[in-house]
């Protein structure tokens, strides 16, 4: 007798067959791919048991009979000899323009803007940030095939929580060339909780700090039941432990009495030396800093203290940024009653005691730094991919700047405020401005700021074929989708007539890390600036629209009025056509209601003549 496998609604067909699916760390200076074997999160380790991978790529000569490239660990040992074609911190440079990347002329390789974006010049052509990063992801996925000996089904990424759309798209892309499928992106510091909630079974307020090799992401995070919700999120995308690195090198220089180094070779020299040193420093008082420089053996004894005295700056850069997430999530730092930290930069003794100083509390630090983001991304990937569908989590992401639209006078309406939990969609309706109007031209923006000139153009589209009626009787909804990757689409539908048009906003790469943090600092030290600003247009807008709607009214039905009537509501009109050229808001403001009430009257006569047009040959009992 057969026997029939029958499957719950919602289940797979096969619930005994299990989807392949990862989490991956894509960092700055080293990345990190981990899955769900056997309930528990864990890194996969290469052929050599190293799980690490340094997040570097060396590209050959194919003239010299090269093969291409070496990722990894062998790139990393020809980073001296070959820095031009040896490309590492390429994180950095994921969806911006050569002018944006910071301390650009420090790198060891060449790179040049190409096609609106930064680019690096190799012996092998020109490479695209999205190509180097693929040649790293690539290589995780062939690491986790191998481990399980079967394909990969798809992955959840790991992203700085303040890369902005252009960076993660960038992300995406590179997924993509790597033949990966993209189950989610979410933020560092959500991974990072994810670990630590399900492994400690946390619940509360916690802080997540994030130091890793090139960005500094702070989170604040509620933790209740397996409900990860993200309260506020921030940081900056150009501050890691590579800046330490190039800080105590510029110290050893200025010790050494010596300039700015020129040779590609000696700079890499000098940082993979900074960079063993700091990592010295970690577990011991003192060490020295030995390396070439310029033909000359320079050996500095670096005392715990003069590093912490020339990195000083970097440590207080990441405390602002914790002030002003605590202060977006609307928590005290008492109030917080864990502190994660995460990040191979995080081991340094400063940085987790001014943390500890700062929370009055010692930081938490029982999960490997550098694995503990791999390790939450996993468990977020294995519960995508249906192989925990009794699992409990629940992911609640926000998104770093408020996204809208331009309305009139340049003025921009916020439709999703940052900190918006995500996946989300939001809508609201606007109207039509002028009588007839039958297209509305909508710009997508995203910023802090009350003027579209002071925020950041994402997208435009427009709404064409509707029914053309008088001004502001149209009924246009605009809807706000954001992804649980944090990207956006925008749709704008006429209610009447049902036309509509949408775009999926993919922009540009190149918002520089400056503009992002400008942007929430300019949003609280304009503020009163913009409350001004944003006063004067919409008393302008609003004196256009009551001027424009006297005059149509005048052309109508002005034989109802005397020519003494007539000539009082045109010196209304010219008044208030003056003072909106030169005067503030409030003048602008009186003159409109001197208009409206100006007005009243032959108001109450054209609604009187519409009724009596409306009643004119018809009977009581029709009416």
């Amino acid at each position: 007798m057969a026997l029939l496998q029958i499957s719950e609604p919602g289940q797979s067909l096969d619930p005994h067959q299990r989807r392949i699916a990862v989490g991956i760390d894509l960092g700055t200076t080293h990345s990190l791919v981990a899955a769900v074997r056997h309930g528990v999160a864990e890194c996969l380790p290469a052929i050599d048991g190293k799980v690490i991978l340094p997040s570097v790529v060396r590209y050959l000569d194919p003239k010299q009979g090269g093969a291409g490239r070496q990722i990894g660990f062998e790139a990393l040992a020809a980073q001296i000899g070959d820095p031009a074609n040896t490309i590492s911190s390429v994180k950095r440079l994921m969806g911006r323009t050569r002018a944006q990347v910071g301390d650009v002329d420090k790198l060891s390789y060449r790179v040049v803007d190409e096609n609106g974006m930064a680019v690096v010049e190799t012996v092998a052509g020109l490479k695209t940030p999205m190509e180097v990063s693929a040649e790293i992801l690539a290589t995780l996925r062939f690491r986790a095939e191998d481990s399980f000996d079967d394909e990969l089904f798809g992955a959840v990424i790991t992203v700085p929580a303040y890369f902005d759309d252009a960076q993660r798209q960038a992300t995406k892309d590179a997924a993509e060339l790597a033949g990966i499928n993209v189950l989610r992106l979410i933020n560092e510091p959500t991974a990072a909780a994810i670990a630590y909630g399900l492994d400690n079974g946390s619940e509360g307020v916690y802080a997540i700090y994030d130091l890793g090799g090139g960005t500094f992401d702070i989170s604040v995070l509620r933790l209740t039941r397996g409900v990860f919700e993200v309260m506020a999120t921030g940081g900056d995308s150009a501050l890691g432990g590579d800046d330490y690195d190039q800080a105590l090198a510029a110290w050893v220089l200025e010790q050494a009495g010596l300039g700015p180094v020129a040779d590609a070779a000696e700079r890499a020299a000098m940082h993979r030396e900074a960079r063993r040193v700091k990592e010295q420093l970690s577990g011991q008082p003192e060490a020295v800093f030995r390396s070439e420089i310029v033909g000359r053996q320079v050996e500095q004894t670096v005392r715990r203290e003069d590093f912490e005295t020339c990195t000083a700056a970097l440590t207080a850069r990441t405390m602002t940024a914790v002030r002003k997430v605590l202060r977006d999530a609307g928590v005290g730092k008492d109030e917080v009653q864990g502190v994660v930290m995460v990040g191979g930069s995080t081991r340094m003794p400063v940085v987790r005691r001014t943390v500890g100083e700062f929370f009055g509390r010692e930081a938490l630090t029982n999960l490997n730094p550098d694995e503990v983001v791999a390790l939450g991304a996993a468990i977020q990937a294995n519960q995508l991919a249906g192989n925990n569908p009794d699992g409990d989590l629940l992911l609640l992401d926000v998104i770093p700047l408020s996204l809208g639209i331009e309305t009139m006078g340049g003025l921009v309406e916020r439709i999703v405020p940052r900190n918006s939990t995500i996946p989300t969609a939001r809508a609201q309706d606007f109207t039509t401005y002028q009588d007839g109007q039958t297209a509305l031209a909508l710009h997508v923006v995203q910023g802090e700021r009350d003027l579209v000139a002071d925020c950041r153009s994402l997208a435009r589209f427009t709404l064409r074929g509707i029914p053309p009626m008088a001004a502001g009787a149209a009924r246009i909804r605009v809807t706000f989708t954001v992804d649980a990757d944090g990207l956006l689409s925008v749709s704008a539908r006429e209610q009447g007539s049902g036309v509509e048009a949408r775009i999926d906003v993919k922009p540009a790469y190149g918002l520089s890390d400056e503009q992002i943090a400008a942007m929430l600092q300019d949003s609280f030290s304009t503020a009163q600036q913009d409350m001004a600003a944003r006063a004067l247009v919409e008393a302008r807008v609003d004196a256009d629209r009551m001027i424009a709607a006297t005059r149509s009214a005048l052309a109508a039905d002005g034989d109802l009025l005397s020519a003494a009537e007539r000539d009082g509501i045109e010196a209304l009109i010219v008044t208030l056509a003056d003072v909106v050229v030169g005067g503030g808001a409030a003048d602008i403001e009186a003159a409109t209601q001197a208009l409206a009430k100006g007005t009243e009257a032959f108001a109450a006569q054209r609604m009187n003549r519409g009724i009596q047009q409306a009643l004119a040959g018809r009977k009581l009992e029709e009416v």
